[in-house]
Protein backbone atom coordinates (compact mmCIF):
# COMPACT_ATOMS: atom_id res chain seq x y z
CA UNK A 1 0.00 0.00 0.00
CA UNK A 2 1.87 3.49 -0.99
CA UNK A 3 0.12 6.03 1.03
CA UNK A 4 -0.96 4.06 3.98
CA UNK A 5 0.46 2.77 7.48
CA UNK A 6 -1.38 -0.05 9.04
CA UNK A 7 -3.40 1.19 12.78
CA UNK A 8 -1.88 -1.79 14.82
CA UNK A 9 -2.80 -0.26 18.61
CA UNK A 10 -6.09 -0.38 20.60
CA UNK A 11 -6.39 3.61 20.86
CA UNK A 12 -6.45 4.09 17.35
CA UNK A 13 -9.37 1.52 16.65
CA UNK A 14 -11.10 3.10 19.94
CA UNK A 15 -10.78 6.53 19.14
CA UNK A 16 -11.79 5.99 15.49
CA UNK A 17 -14.91 3.92 17.11
CA UNK A 18 -16.20 6.73 18.56
CA UNK A 19 -15.43 9.67 17.10
CA UNK A 20 -15.22 8.67 13.59
CA UNK A 21 -17.58 9.46 10.83
CA UNK A 22 -18.89 5.87 9.30
CA UNK A 23 -21.02 4.19 6.59
CA UNK A 24 -22.25 0.86 6.35
CA UNK A 25 -23.70 -1.92 4.84
CA UNK A 26 -24.50 -5.40 5.57
CA UNK A 27 -21.09 -7.01 5.30
CA UNK A 28 -19.31 -4.27 6.24
CA UNK A 29 -18.48 -0.71 8.02
CA UNK A 30 -16.36 1.97 7.80
CA UNK A 31 -14.83 4.03 10.28
CA UNK A 32 -12.93 7.60 9.07
CA UNK A 33 -11.60 10.13 11.37
CA UNK A 34 -9.07 13.22 9.92
CA UNK A 35 -5.76 12.20 11.80
CA UNK A 36 -3.34 15.41 10.81
CA UNK A 37 -0.99 12.84 9.32
CA UNK A 38 0.75 13.47 5.92
CA UNK A 39 -0.59 9.38 5.06
CA UNK A 40 -3.85 7.46 5.64
CA UNK A 41 -4.05 4.59 8.23
CA UNK A 42 -6.19 1.46 7.66
CA UNK A 43 -7.16 -0.80 10.42
CA UNK A 44 -8.95 -3.98 9.96
CA UNK A 45 -11.09 -5.35 12.43
CA UNK A 46 -13.13 -8.96 12.23
CA UNK A 47 -14.17 -10.11 15.48
CA UNK A 48 -14.60 -14.34 16.20
CA UNK A 49 -18.20 -13.58 15.50
CA UNK A 50 -17.23 -14.24 11.84
CA UNK A 51 -15.68 -17.43 11.94
CA UNK A 52 -12.49 -19.37 13.13
CA UNK A 53 -9.33 -17.95 11.88
CA UNK A 54 -9.56 -19.19 8.34
CA UNK A 55 -12.65 -16.99 7.89
CA UNK A 56 -11.43 -14.13 9.55
CA UNK A 57 -8.36 -14.18 7.51
CA UNK A 58 -9.96 -14.41 4.44
CA UNK A 59 -12.03 -11.94 4.84
CA UNK A 60 -9.00 -9.77 6.07
CA UNK A 61 -7.31 -10.59 2.41
CA UNK A 62 -10.33 -9.99 0.61
CA UNK A 63 -10.57 -6.04 2.31
CA UNK A 64 -6.98 -5.88 2.20
CA UNK A 65 -7.28 -6.34 -1.62
CA UNK A 66 -10.18 -4.35 -2.31
CA UNK A 67 -8.73 -1.08 -0.74
CA UNK A 68 -5.57 -1.46 -2.33
CA UNK A 69 -7.51 -1.10 -5.96
CA UNK A 70 -8.69 2.11 -4.29
CA UNK A 71 -6.36 3.68 -2.03
CA UNK A 72 -5.52 6.82 -4.39
CA UNK A 73 -9.48 7.82 -4.55
CA UNK A 74 -9.03 8.46 -0.86
CA UNK A 75 -7.85 12.20 1.09
CA UNK A 76 -4.42 11.95 2.54
CA UNK A 77 -5.12 12.04 6.27
CA UNK A 78 -7.32 10.10 7.18
CA UNK A 79 -7.64 6.87 9.37
CA UNK A 80 -9.67 4.30 7.99
CA UNK A 81 -11.15 1.33 10.07
CA UNK A 82 -12.99 -1.54 7.69
CA UNK A 83 -15.03 -3.71 10.59
CA UNK A 84 -16.49 -6.48 9.27
CA UNK A 85 -20.07 -7.95 9.87
CA UNK A 86 -22.42 -10.69 9.98
CA UNK A 87 -22.02 -12.25 6.08
CA UNK A 88 -18.14 -10.58 5.16
CA UNK A 89 -16.67 -14.00 4.11
CA UNK A 90 -18.97 -14.79 1.76
CA UNK A 91 -18.39 -11.47 -0.60
CA UNK A 92 -16.00 -10.55 -2.94
CA UNK A 93 -13.25 -8.23 -2.91
CA UNK A 94 -15.30 -6.47 -6.28
CA UNK A 95 -18.30 -6.06 -3.77
CA UNK A 96 -16.30 -4.35 -0.90
CA UNK A 97 -14.45 -2.39 -4.10
CA UNK A 98 -17.99 -1.21 -5.32
CA UNK A 99 -19.17 -0.85 -1.66
CA UNK A 100 -15.93 1.28 -1.25
CA UNK A 101 -15.96 3.35 -4.76
CA UNK A 102 -19.50 4.12 -4.09
CA UNK A 103 -20.55 5.28 -0.20
CA UNK A 104 -17.00 4.98 1.37
CA UNK A 105 -14.69 7.38 -1.01
CA UNK A 106 -17.54 10.13 -0.93
CA UNK A 107 -18.15 10.19 2.72
CA UNK A 108 -14.49 10.63 3.35
CA UNK A 109 -14.36 13.61 0.59
CA UNK A 110 -16.97 15.21 2.32
CA UNK A 111 -15.21 14.80 5.90
CA UNK A 112 -12.16 16.28 4.63
CA UNK A 113 -14.08 19.21 2.86
CA UNK A 114 -15.44 19.61 6.69
CA UNK A 115 -12.53 19.79 8.05
CA UNK A 116 -10.90 22.19 5.87
CA UNK A 117 -13.66 24.36 6.52
CA UNK A 118 -13.46 23.89 10.13
CA UNK A 119 -9.83 25.24 9.52
CA UNK A 120 -10.45 27.82 7.83
CA UNK A 121 -12.86 29.32 10.27
CA UNK A 122 -10.46 28.96 13.03
CA UNK A 123 -8.14 31.63 10.52
CA UNK A 124 -10.24 34.23 10.55
CA UNK A 125 -11.15 34.61 14.66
Amino acid sequence: MLYTEIIKDNRSFQNCFRRGKYVSCGFLTVYMLPNRLPYNRLGISVSKKNGGAVQRNRIKRIFRAAYRLCETEFPIGVDIVLAARNDACERTSGEVLSFLRKRAIPASVSLEDKKKDKDKNKGKK
